[in-house]
């Protein structure tokens, strides 16, 4: 089927979704993740011969990969959305004019949104969930890596959805998973409201540069970790080696360390040392390839880069105010964390730094859409209209204004 052919079936049956109650958008939810449960044989044989087809980078190769636990995790990402309350039809505001007009301002679904994502099948389930939750079709475009996964999980939460008795054409798979498809699939503003682009930086550019549908942006990480000069040493260990060593190929694991230089002088050696044993490459400026032999001299690109494996840059500061400079020069303003003990440090820190999630003595691996209640994600918005951060329901609604009146006639 032609691509704009695949956005339009959505389009007509969007109101099968955008018009369900919530009991039925829950029954469809709780449908999902139990096939996903009772069929994962059917998925993984799907992803295994995506995986032996597979000759990209080992990070990609990651995110590619299925496991019963990762299938797990796709369904109880469903579950959750089924706890948490429909965003639509819910007022935001509501006043009455002096004329007595009674003016509320409601979320309404988006109603079709499209989203562009490379070898993750897990965004695949996470959409859609989201989507059915938020009231709105879903066009899905993968890529050819994930071909055979993500075909193998939308056929099994559609036949799901219709074993329930109800539509699932609003949820559409492409076929065409070429460049030439994704480029015609950027520019169906006629069927689509809007895109999410997920994935690396040059199919986030490719989307921005190319698109006349409204995208979103969603950022790659290159996310940072602050050790201020009052930090502990145990707790800035725990939070260096979770946030770069966790899982790598994840957009909000730490590629940048950001470090005192009253710290480093005492501690950088031993705040390094489980990164050394874990086998990550270190690279940084002159002072932190003084003070530790295993720093290596770094590339000025280096400090900008989302690595998406076992690399991480080092940069030495006198104080937090150059660590916020730097910071925000260098990041992509995704995730940002400072370890301290010193609250004004941390304050001001939390305060101005430029970036969609900020923290404070804890790991920038919790910027997910799961960990913070949302039940799934669509991905982690970087830029600052309409959304920012993991984006969850409500960032998937826009808004009208519903107007009651008794007969009034503007003079």
């Amino acid at each position: 089927m032609m691509v704009s052919e695949t956005c339009n079936l959505a389009k007509v049956h969007a109101q099968a979704v955008a018009f369900s109650s919530e009991c039925d958008k829950n029954r469809m939810l709780v449908a999902a993740a139990e096939a996903l449960t009772s069929r994962d044989g059917e998925i993984l044989d799907a992803n295994r011969e995506d995986l032996n087809e597979f000759t990209r980078e080992a990070w990609l190769r990651d995110r590619l990969m299925l496991n019963e636990a990762r299938i797990a995790g796709m369904a109880e990402g469903l579950r959750k959305l089924v706890q948490l309350p429909c965003p639509v039809g819910e007022v935001i505001e509501r006043h009455t004019t002096a004329g007595g007009l009674e003016i509320a301002r409601v979320r309404v679904p988006f109603g079709v949104v499209g989203i562009i994502y490379e070898a993750r099948p897990n965004v695949t389930a996470d959409a859609i969930g989201l989507c059915i939750k938020s009231g709105n079709a879903v066009v899905l475009r993968g890529s050819k890596d994930a071909r055979r996964s993500n075909e193998a999980i939308v056929r099994v939460i559609r036949q799901a959805i219709a074993a329930e008795g109800y539509d699932p054409e609003f949820i559409q798979l492409l076929s065409d998973c070429s460049r030439e498809g994704a480029r015609e699939f950027m520019r169906q503003k006629d069927h689509l409201d809007v895109l999410i682009p997920r994935g690396s930086a040059s199919l986030i550019q490719s989307a921005l540069q190319n698109a006349t549908v409204p995208v979103i942006e969603t950022g790659t990480g290159n996310c940072h970790v602050y050790v201020e000069r009052s930090a502990e040493l145990p707790m800035a260990q725990a939070i260096l080696v979770n946030a770069k060593t966790q899982r790598v190929s994840v957009c909000n694991a730490c590629e940048s360390l950001v470090a005192d230089r009253a710290f480093a002088q005492k501690y950088l050696a031993a705040l390094l040392e489980p990164l050394v044993e874990r086998g990550v490459q270190l690279v940084g400026d002159e002072e932190a390839c003084a003070l530790v032999p295993a720093v290596a001299p770094a590339a000025d690109s280096d400090f900008y880069a989302e690595f998406l494996a076992m690399k991480l840059s080092v940069k030495i500061v006198a104080d937090v105010g150059e660590a916020i400079a730097w910071i925000n020069a260098h990041s992509t303003h995704h995730s940002e964390a400072i370890v301290t003990s010193d609250d004004a440090a941390a304050e001001r820190f939390l305060r101005e730094i430029d970036s969609a999630c900020v923290y404070r003595n804890a790991s920038t691996r919790f910027t997910d859409g799961f960990e913070f209640g949302f039940g799934a994600e669509m991905g982690i918005s970087t830029q600052k209209l309409h959304a920012r951060g993991p984006m969850g329901l409500r960032e998937l609604t826009s808004y009208k204004f519903i107007i009651r009146g008794n007969g009034q006639v503007r003079g």
